[in-house]
């Protein structure tokens, strides 16, 4: 699974499951364009990749300008996208639905399904003139087997894995192949707001006893699965969990 030649957009990538995929991605010869808000940990990301294979574009995905700035920064210094990963994401707390604010709710379709728009928009045009590729979505095992407590993030991962599908067929001709990636609650920043409590070993255990392999996903997990899907050359419109077997 080498990906020597290929140019690789991924958005979050300053931490967490992006961050993994940048460094999985380059260590098989990708170049990674490392696409966050956080433009200092984008750079150090970078940095730490090294060798002129990886640049960092501060943006906020739910904004056009930001990102048509991006996919014009890629293609400028690396050539247009062969794969992109819509992987930046925002969740309220670990809450009942009728207590997030709108303003919350509204951050969290911007991201989650917003910043998808945005990307398709920017850059698929490219990706088609320049002969397909592939774009990866980071969706959720919630958009999956809903919980209490992350209902409205639930709601925009399901529109994730739905919209896969859809992008996945409409974009088929174009060569454009599109999957979801639906991870199971990870090792990453955005953790106690997942929980809904603070991260220690007492109440990780308590998630923990409802993934039969017994553990949280680790972002190696999800890079792991997005370089088998933007490789998988027959493989389009699945939303593959990556989750312990937490939604069988």
């Amino acid at each position: 699974m080498e990906l020597n030649g290929k140019v690789a957009l991924i958005t979050g990538a300053a931490s967490g499951f992006g961050e993994a995929m940048a460094h999985r991605f380059a260590e098989r010869g990708a170049k990674v364009v490392i696409v966050d808000l956080d433009l200092e940990k984008g750079e150090k990301v970078a940095a730490d990749i090294g060798g002129g294979k990886a640049i960092a574009v501060r943006a906020d995905v739910s904004k056009r300008a930001d990102i048509d700035a991006v996919v014009a920064k890629a293609i400028e210094t690396f050539g247009v996208p062969d794969i992109v990963i819509n992987n930046a994401g925002y969740t309220h707390k670990n809450q009942a639905a009728l207590e997030v604010d709108e303003e919350t709710f509204d951050r969290v379709l911007s991201v989650n399904i917003k910043g998808i728009y945005q990307m398709v928009q920017a850059v698929v045009p490219a990706m088609r003139d320049n002969g397909g590729g592939v774009m990866l979505n980071v969706g959720s095992v919630s958009g999956i087997r809903p919980r209490p407590g992350l209902s409205w993030y639930a709601g925009s991962k399901g529109a994730t894995n739905v919209l896969s599908k859809a992008l996945a067929v409409e974009f088929a001709p174009m060569n454009i192949r599109v999957n979801a990636i639906a991870p199971v609650m990870g090792v990453t920043g955005m953790l106690e707001d997942f929980m809904g409590m603070p991260d220690t070993p007492e109440n990780r255990a308590k998630y923990m006893e409802s993934i039969p392999l017994g553990r949280l996903c680790q972002p190696d997990d999800v890079a792991e699965a997005a370089l088998y899907l933007a490789t998988a050359d027959y493989i389009t419109g699945v939303e593959l969990p990556v989750d312990g077997g937490r939604s069988v």
